[in-house]
């Protein structure tokens, strides 16, 4: 049984891992402030002897916790909605968060896995991605506090590789969907998906032929998990390969919701630097990973996304 310590442990991603870890019959303690997360993202795991919930935000020093084996630091708002909202807390919890998870891991001589993003490549000029891009990241944009924030917190991570050794790794996470997203996200999956259920226009920004790639949330967490277990030390892209516009997208999801009212309606960006294009190569994880990319549909993953948002309109 190792002990696993996972920060933002009550969000959106960090909770599908709580349970993971904790069905492998590992020991699990989740760090969270609430700023974003949920307590009811993690209610189901309140009678499991093995998981252990800290209310705390990771910018101050770690309360005494016991010995840890695994440090995941996955704590930081990562919507568009957050960077106008709480852009000293993101820029906090990727700085003063990542150095105090990276000085537990140090203490602890644990494994320590950073949770990084395909946006640290920007609004990227070289299509697909692969981990030996630099980025295309407008440093004083709204976007800024989450993409430069992220890319410190890779150099963070790197540092204490190098000048302390610690056993450190780093996944790239591209665009991720399922169960427990907040309905107010602000990102493209729960926004089309809550305003097809409500029968509102879906908001298409700009003309709609910019592209994500969407990866379910079980996909992404197998591909993390087998990160984990690695040695890996450098940047691993997770995500989905099969590339889609906005605009496509968006029809996709009205006709996955039978007899909605629903229509399309183009609205203004709302950020100038909105990425273009967003498409990763999964070369590195399948070669070091044996993650050969998701197996759950998108048909199969948005019905899932559907019904639990459905249940909690």
């Amino acid at each position: 049984m190792a002990h696993i310590l996972i920060t933002g442990g009550a969000g959106f991603i960090g909770s599908h891992l709580c349970g993971k870890y904790l069905l492998r019959g590992d020991r699990v303690t989740a760090v969270d402030s609430f700023l974003t997360g949920s307590e009811e993202n993690v209610a189901r795991f309140s009678e499991n002897k093995n998981f252990t919930l800290i209310r705390h935000d990771v910018s101050e020093p770690f309360p005494e916790i016991d010995k840890t084996d695994f440090v995941l630091h996955f704590a930081c708002p990562a919507s568009p909605v957050d960077f106008t909202r709480v852009p000293l807390e993101i820029l906090r919890v990727d700085s003063l968060g990542t150095f105090n998870a990276l000085e537990l891991a140090k203490k602890d001589g644990a494994r320590f896995l950073l949770a990084s993003t395909s946006e640290v490549y920007g609004d990227p000029l070289v299509h697909p991605q692969t981990e030996d891009y630099w980025g295309n990241v407008n440093p004083t944009g709204l976007r800024s506090c989450y993409d430069e924030a992220k890319r410190f917190a890779e150099a963070a991570t790197m540092v204490y590789l190098r000048k302390y050794e610690v056993n450190t790794g780093i996944v790239r996470i591209f665009n991720t969907y399922g169960p427990r997203m907040r309905l107010d996200d602000g990102r493209v999956v729960p926004n089309f998906c809550g305003q097809a259920l409500r029968n509102e226009p879906l908001t298409v920004y700009g003309d709609g032929k910019q592209t994500r790639s969407f990866c379910f949330v079980d996909d992404l967490v197998d591909g993390i998990m087998r990160l984990v277990d690695s040695n890996e030390h450098g940047p691993v892209n997770i995500g989905n390969p099969d590339e889609h516009t906005i605009l496509d997208f968006a029809k996709f999801v009205v006709e996955a919701v039978p007899g909605t009212r629903s229509r399309i309606e183009f609205v203004p960006l709302k950020f100038t630097d909105d990425p273009k294009q967003r498409r990763p190569v999964i070369a590195r994880a399948q070669k070091l990973l044996g993650w050969n990319g998701p197996k759950v549909t998108l048909k199969e993953g948005i019905a899932k996304t559907l019904d639990y948002f459905r249940a909690r309109l």
